[in-house]
């Protein structure tokens, strides 16, 4: 196991719902355990590059008391998969892509974000930016639980 300090992405296509929301929870669950690790999210599309989370994502997050709104959507780079020791992402879709793009040297475990919940594994966060606002309710619990079963698993 690598001394090296842990640096988790969170991916979706877009980069404004599912992973900054996933982003937003993890982040507050490893500040709750004091836990040190790099965390971002990225979007394997490029349509929504530079803007902010979806209103909706924003709202949700604050919610649960984690501002959202300084966020800014990117899209997921070669650098990644050296600079991040996780990507998570958040559909079958996502980590198909995600692996596609992986250079020769990369050196990031890749994987499905509900594969750390038990009882959840290969399941999607499902993307809610078409549906309705309690679907962005739906996406913060998964990525919720997630955070906390990546916390422990980090921490341990």
């Amino acid at each position: 196991m690598s001394a090296r300090r842990p640096a988790v992405l969170f991916v979706c296509l877009g980069n404004i719902c599912r992973s900054p929301l996933a982003e937003a929870a993890f982040r507050r669950e490893a500040d709750a355990a004091g836990l040190t690790v790099e965390i971002d999210s990225a979007g394997t599309g490029n349509w929504h590059v530079g803007n902010p989370p979806d209103a909706r994502a924003q709202e949700v997050a604050l919610a649960a008391g984690v501002d959202i709104s300084g966020l800014r959507a990117r899209q997921l780079a070669a650098a990644d998969y050296r600079r991040f020791t996780h990507i998570f992402a958040m559909d079958a879709q996502n980590l198909a892509d995600i692996r596609a793009r992986a250079p020769h040297d990369a050196t990031a475990e890749m994987a499905l974000l509900l594969d750390l919940v038990p009882g959840r594994e290969g399941a999607s966060v499902q993307d809610p930016y078409y549906d309705g606002e309690e679907q962005f309710e739906y996406a913060w619990a998964d990525v919720s639980a997630a955070a906390r079963e990546l916390v422990a698993k980090l921490a341990g």
